[in-house]
């Protein structure tokens, strides 16, 4: 029986996808903090990607990785780590979720997550490499920051496409049950939205009021914002779920 090793499996992404390759018979085994069974017939190891500590035990045996774990920083290491030890074991897939735009923004996240994907796809073993961009559930938490302000800054020129989850993963959940591709069609949410626009959804959905106050991004990253750069207008998969259907479900979460 194959067997999927999944890093970041307890997180949004991984909570989604895990129950997926369940249901097609595989056998998963979960990257995680703690050990121990939890009764959902995964195996749990703790693993440090970024120490390295119980990686060789985690892949041995492993047929497919998929690798969602990831930060604000150390990515390129932890991944590093993570494909050396792969390497080792002869694992005979390598998924790996990146970030759209992930090679034109000048930013510290995203030249660590270009350091990851460079670090799999330079390697021996056989990959596929989704770019995805900005989850709803990302994209509604920066917002909520914003408006924690007594002002609400509006960046100008940030646009995003805002994906849902459950299409991520339902779209990991094939790419990891089929054969390496390499880089694949960015997977992109069906609609692009300002920031502005999805700060004033927000606040909207949660009944709160804020004056706004419309700033300018500076640099190298700013310049790519404005030209739509971040964005794939074409090309991409799109998903089925939207922001608006997101935005509805947080409003009755709110009522509630």
């Amino acid at each position: 029986m194959t067997t999927i090793l999944v890093t970041g499996g307890t997180g949004n992404i991984g909570r989604q996808v895990v129950p997926l390759f369940q249901a097609a018979g595989r056998t998963v085994r979960v990257l995680s903090r703690n050990a121990g069974d939890r009764g959902d017939g995964v195996e749990y190891m703790a693993v440090d990607l970024l120490k390295g500590d119980g990686l060789d035990q985690a892949v041995a045996g492993v047929d497919v990785i998929l690798h969602l774990a990831g930060g604000p920083k150390g990515d390129d290491l932890g991944t590093r780590n993570l494909v050396k030890a792969a390497e080792q074991a002869k694992v005979g897939h390598l998924v790996h979720i990146s970030v759209t735009a992930v090679d034109k923004l000048p930013l510290t996240y995203f030249k660590s997550k270009l350091g990851a994907e460079q670090a799999i796809r330079g390697s021996s073993i056989p990959s596929t490499v989704l770019r995805v961009a900005q989850l709803h559930d990302f994209a509604w938490n920066t917002v909520r920051a914003m408006a924690k302000l007594p002002v609400l800054p509006i960046p100008g020129g940030i646009r995003f496409q805002p994906v849902d989850g459950r299409d991520v993963a339902v779209r990991l959940a094939e790419l990891t049950l089929g054969e390496p591709q390499g880089l694949v069609a960015d997977l992109v949410g069906p609609t692009v939205y300002s920031l502005g626009e999805l700060a004033h959804d927000y606040l909207r959905a949660t009944g709160k009021h804020r004056l706004s106050l419309p700033i300018r991004v500076p640099g190298k990253a700013g310049k790519v914002y404005r030209a739509g750069d971040n964005l794939t207008l074409t090309g991409a998969d799109v998903g089925t779920h939207t922001w608006d259907e997101f935005v509805a479900a947080q409003r009755a979460a709110v009522r509630v």
